[in-house]
């Protein structure tokens, strides 16, 4: 006998915050798509949309196959909207306001990664019109469909709130970075100028970096870095700190 839920059920979506680091031009960006269909056509949005369910499921509900997982869900979207492929995601928020989607009760599970911009060229595929790569405070400033505003500035709180005790980021540099590329990423997650000098003494002292050479700069040559993940778990370990008196002015 096919069991019959006494109550309606909501709908089930996932939507995708893709920061992306752009190291020749010292910026963080976001990915974001603009919709081609109803509700909120033609606006600028994130990355998303419904998780499937098998057929099977959705016929014979004791089938065990009853479709993708979350995260493969959000993979899928991101893929299908953007051209864009992650192979890890880490899951930011459950967003379940009542009124957030004019079609129905649509419960979503939001997602972000941290990739650099040069390794996905991305175009609107799907239901998405376009898909681009824009400046973090721009797209903070954007009216965004749904609540998209809300789960960037969620999302980039979880950053910058993650990146005061653990270096986060540095897959988004070179694999020898200098410290003045260090330090871009870093204003980039934090979205202020830091001071450079506070800022090197607390990098160093941290004991996560070492030195492996150096790099031609115009006229001049500048030390290069690579990140310790041995010392990064030792300082992880004994507590990492990065706090935000070392911003200038501060």
């Amino acid at each position: 006998m096919t069991y019959e839920y006494e109550y309606p059920r909501p709908s089930v979506t996932v939507d995708c915050v893709l920061f992306g680091f752009d190291l020749e031009r010292a910026t963080l960006d976001i990915l974001l798509i603009q919709r081609k269909d109803p509700p909120f056509k033609d606006s600028w949005a994130l990355p998303g949309g419904f998780v499937e369910v098998g057929r099977a499921a959705l016929n014979h509900p004791r089938i065990k196959d009853q479709g993708e997982s979350l995260e493969d869900a959000a993979k899928r979207e991101l893929e299908e909207e953007t051209g864009a492929k992650v192979d890890y995601l880490e899951q930011l928020h459950t967003f379940g306001t009542p009124d957030r989607d004019p079609r129905g009760r649509v419960i979503s599970v939001a997602y972000f990664a941290m990739v650099k911009t040069k390794d996905h060229v991305v175009a609107g595929n799907s239901d998405a019109k376009d898909a681009r790569w824009l400046p973090i405070a721009e797209a903070m400033e954007m009216s965004l469909a749904f609540d998209h505003n809300e789960i960037l500035k969620m999302a980039v709180a979880r950053v910058q709130a993650k990146i005061r005790y653990a270096p986060i980021g540095f897959n988004l540099l070179p694999n020898k970075f200098t410290m003045a590329e260090l330090q871009q990423l870093y204003e980039g997650l934090l979205l202020r100028e830091l001071d450079r000098s506070n800022f090197r003494r607390k990098m160093l002292d941290a004991g996560v970096l070492i030195q492996v050479g150096e790099r031609a700069w115009g006229r001049t040559t500048v030390q290069t870095y690579k990140f310790d993940k041995s010392a990064y778990n030792e300082a992880s370990s004994a507590g990492f700190s990065f706090e935000p008196r070392y911003v200038k002015g501060k």
